[in-house]
C-alpha cells in the first residue's frame, strides 16, 4: 500500500493544481486578502483575474486522423465554451452588480456592458445559396437586443456609506497686547491642542445625522485666566430632514430599485447572447453539411461527364460518332470541373468559419490549424411542423421572447425614475435640530496672587477644578446643554429646470410604452412569417426531391436513348446539367429548411429548450454533457486545401 501512496499524493496535488488554475481563470471578482480582515477590506481592491484564451478540452478530444469530428450537440456545448461573444457577453452580469453595489452606497448609476453582437454569417459563393428565398433569416427577429440600460435625474441622492473623519490641530499662539491690565503680559502666549471625531451618515429616508464630540486644551501665559490650563468638551449631534424635495425611500432608493432591474436586463442580455450565437452557429453547422452534400454531388457530376467524354473518344475511334461530340463532352467537363473548385472554396471557407466561431484564438489554435470538420449529423425533415394555431404561438412567444422581458423592465425603471424627478417639482423644507452638551475643567492658575485683592482675585468655580474625566461627566450628566431647532424653506419661483425634467421624461416614458406595443406587434409579425417561412421551406424542399428525381429517370432514358441512337450528346449533357442544378437546388432547399427552423425557434424564443442548453451552464462556460465519438467514424473524402489546379481531362487523340 505505500508504494502507491507517494504517486497517490502526486495525483491529487496535480488534480489541485488543476482546478485551481481552472478557477483562476473563471470570470469572477476575487475577495482581497491579506490586511486586518474585516476592518480593511473596504479598503483594499478586489482583484479580476486575467482573461482566459485557453479552448476547454473538449475541442482536442473531437479530433481523430486529421479531421476534427462534430455533432451538432459538439458544436453547441464548442460554442458555450470557447466562442468569444459568449465569453465577453459573461462579464455584463458582473459589471451590472457592481452597479447595483455602486447603488446602494448612493453612487450614480452607470452604463455598462456591451450590445448583443450578431453571429458569423456562412460563405456566400455561387454553389449553395444561404439565404431562405422567402423563409426566415437567421438573423431572426425583430427587436433589437442591446439591452438598454436607465440612468436617472431628480432629487440629489447623497452618498449613503457612514463616514467617520477625524480632525486633530496643535498650535502655539503668541500674540502682543496693547492692553496690560486685561492679561498682564505684553505678549500673551498660547498653546492650543483640539482634537475632533465626527460621524455622519445620509439615509434613504432624507435624514442626515452627524454626531461630532470635541475636545480642545488650552494653556495661557496670563493670570487673567482662573483655571490654566484648561480642557473644554462638547458632544454634539445635528439631524437635518427633508420634507418636500428629496424625501422618502421611493424617492432616494429609486437607483437601486433600477439597478437591481438593470440586473434583469444584463441577465436577459446574456441569455441574448447565447441565443444569437448558438443560433448562427447552428447555421454554420448545418450549411457546412450542405456544402459536403453539394461537393458528392459535383464530384458525381464530374465523373459522370468525365464517363460521358471518354465514352465518345472511343465512339470516334471507331467512327461512330462525329468529332465535334468529343469537343462537347469535354466542355461539360471543364464545366463540372469549375463546379467541383467553387464547391471545394465553398468548403474551406465555411470550415473556416466554423472553426473561428468555436476557439477563443480563433483558427490560429494549433488543434485547428490543419483539421477538417467532418459533421456527424445529417439535416433531417421532421414528419410534421408546427401545427398549432397562430394565437397560441404568438402568446408563447411573449412570454418566452427576451426582448418583451427586457423592454417591460425598462418601461418599469423609467417610472420608477419619473417619480424620483417628479419628486423635484416640490420646494425644498429642511426641518433641523442640535443638541449640544458642554463640559469643562481645568487646574487652578498658578499665575494668579490669592493674596490679591478681593476685588482684583476670583477663585476658581470647585466644580470646574479637576481633570479630563470632570469634564467627561459633564458633558453626558449634560450640565451645560445647548438646544436649537429650525426649519428652511426654499421656493423656486418658476421652477423652468424641474418642469422640463419631468415632461421630457414623460414624454420619453411614452416613447418606450409605444415601443414596447410595436415589439410586441413585432413578435407576432416574427412567429407568423416565420411560421410562413418554414412552410414555403418544406414544400420546396419537397418539390426540389420530386425534381431531382424525375430529373435522374430523365437521364437515364436519355442515355438508353443514346446507346440506341436515338438521342444526341447534347441531350444526355443537357440532361446532366439539368441534373445537377436539381442536386443543387435540393441541397439548397436542405439549407433553407434548417435556416428556417432555426429562425422559427428564434421567433418563438425557445432555442434554448430546444437545444436542451442549460443557461447556468452557459454562464459558467463548462457544459457538464461529455461528447463520445462514435465507434465508427465516417472518413468522407475531405476538400484540398488549395483547389486551383483543375484536373485536365484526357486529350482528344
Amino acid at each position: 500500500m505505500r508504494r502507491f501512496k507517494a504517486p497517490l499524493s502526486l495525483l491529487c496535488a496535480a488534480l489541485l493544481v488543476l482546478g485551481s488554475a481552472s478557477a483562476q481563470n473563471a470570470v469572477r471578482i476575487e475577495a482581497p486578502h491579506g490586511g486586518l480582515g474585516w476592518f480593511t477590506r473596504p479598503y483594499q481592491q478586489r482583484e479580476v483575474p486575467p482573461i482566459n484564451l485557453a479552448n476547454s478540452d473538449r475541442l482536442e478530444a473531437l479530433v481523430r486522423g486529421g479531421n476534427l469530428y462534430l455533432s451538432a450537440q459538439d458544436v453547441i456545448a464548442l460554442a458555450l465554451e470557447n466562442n468569444l461573444d459568449i465569453e465577453i457577453q459573461r462579464y455584463t452580469p458582473l459589471l451590472q452588480r457592481q452597479v447595483t453595489l455602486r447603488a446602494q452606497g448612493g453612487g450614480g448609476l452607470r452604463n455598462v456592458g456591451v450590445p448583443v453582437a450578431a453571429g458569423p454569417q456562412s460563405v456566400s459563393l455561387t454553389g449553395v445559396s444561404l439565404t431562405a428565398s422567402g423563409g426566415a433569416s437567421a438573423s431572426g427577429a425583430g427587436v433589437s437586443s442591446s439591452g438598454g440600460i436607465v440612468t436617472q435625474l431628480g432629487p440629489t441622492i447623497n452618498n449613503f456609506d457612514p463616514q467617520l473623519v477625524f480632525y486633530g490641530n496643535f498650535g502655539h499662539y503668541t500674540s502682543p497686547q496693547s492692553n496690560l491690565i486685561l492679561t498682564g503680559t505684553a505678549a500673551l502666549v498660547q498653546e492650543s491642542r483640539t482634537y475632533q471625531a465626527q460621524y455622519f451618515q445620509y439615509f434613504d429616508t432624507g435624514t442626515y445625522a452627524q454626531l461630532t464630540y470635541t475636545d480642545q486644551w488650552n494653556k495661557y501665559n496670563s493670570e487673567s485666566f482662573t483655571l490654566d490650563p484648561y480642557s473644554a468638551a462638547s458632544l454634539d449631534l445635528y439631524v437635518t430632514q427633508n420634507l418636500l424635495q428629496g424625501f422618502g425611500k421611493p424617492v432616494l432608493d429609486r437607483n437601486i430599485r433600477v439597478s437591481k432591474n438593470n440586473e434583469k436586463v444584463s441577465d436577459l442580455q446574456f441569455k441574448q447572447q447565447v441565443i444569437t450565437t448558438v443560433s448562427a452557429i447552428l447555421n454554420l453547422y448545418w450549411d457546412l453539411v450542405s456544402f459536403y452534400q453539394d461537393l458528392k454531388a459535383r464530384k458525381d457530376e464530374l465523373a459522370t461527364a468525365q464517363a460521358l467524354f471518354e465514352d465518345n473518344k472511343k465512339q470516334v475511334q471507331i467512327g461512330t460518332l462525329a468529332p465535334i461530340e468529343v469537343t462537347r463532352a469535354e466542355s461539360q467537363v471543364y464545366s463540372s470541373q469549375q463546379d467541383l473548385l467553387i464547391s471545394q472554396t465553398n468548403l474551406l471557407q465555411q470550415e473556416t468559419v466554423l472553426k473561428n466561431a468555436l476557439s477563443k484564438n480563433g483558427v490560429a489554435s494549433p488543434t485547428l490549424a490543419e483539421v477538417h470538420v467532418i459533421p456527424l449529423d445529417t439535416i433531417q425533415i421532421p414528419q410534421q411542423d408546427e401545427s398549432r394555431p397562430l394565437d397560441d404561438l404568438v402568446q408563447d412567444a411573449l412570454k418566452q421572447r427576451v426582448e418583451i422581458a427586457q423592454a417591460r423592465l425598462n418601461v418599469d425603471s423609467n417610472k420608477i425614475n419619473l417619480r424620483g424627478i417628479k419628486n423635484e417639482l416640490r420646494p425644498t423644507l429642511q426641518v433641523f435640530a442640535e443638541l449640544t452638551n458642554n463640559g469643562l475643567t481645568g487646574s487652578t492658575n498658578y499665575l494668579v496672587n490669592p493674596n490679591s485683592p478681593p476685588s482684583s482675585y476670583i477663585s476658581p468655580d470647585p466644580y470646574l477644578v479637576g481633570g479630563y474625566g470632570n469634564a467627561l461627566g459633564q458633558v453626558f450628566r449634560r450640565d451645560f446643554p445647548n438646544y436649537s431647532a429650525g426649519l428652511q424653506l426654499n421656493i423656486p419661483l418658476r421652477n423652468r429646470i424641474a418642469q422640463s425634467d419631468y415632461v421630457t421624461s414623460a414624454l420619453a416614458l411614452r416613447q418606450q410604452e409605444l415601443q414596447l406595443q410595436k415589439s410586441i406587434n413585432q413578435v407576432r409579425v416574427d412567429v407568423q412569417n416565420a411560421v410562413i417561412a418554414l412552410r414555403q421551406a418544406r414544400v420546396r424542399y419537397d418539390s426540389s426531391v420530386k425534381a431531382r428525381i424525375l430529373q435522374q429517370q430523365t437521364l437515364d432514358a436519355d442515355k438508353k436513348k443514346y446507346n440506341l441512337g436515338a438521342a444526341t450528346v447534347f441531350n444526355v449533357v443537357q440532361d446532366e446539367q439539368t441534373l445537377a442544378t436539381a442536386e443543387s437546388t435540393e441541397t439548397a432547399s436542405l439549407a433553407t429548411y434548417t435556416h428556417a427552423r432555426i429562425a422559427f425557434d428564434q421567433a418563438m424564443g425557445t432555442t434554448l429548450d430546444v437545444n436542451h442548453i442549460s443557461l447556468q451552464e452557459a454562464l459558467s462556460g463548462r457544459v457538464e454533457r461529455k461528447s463520445v465519438l462514435p465507434a465508427s467514424l465516417p472518413n468522407p473524402e475531405a476538400p484540398v486545401s488549395n483547389p486551383t489546379q483543375p484536373v485536365e481531362p484526357t486529350p482528344q487523340q
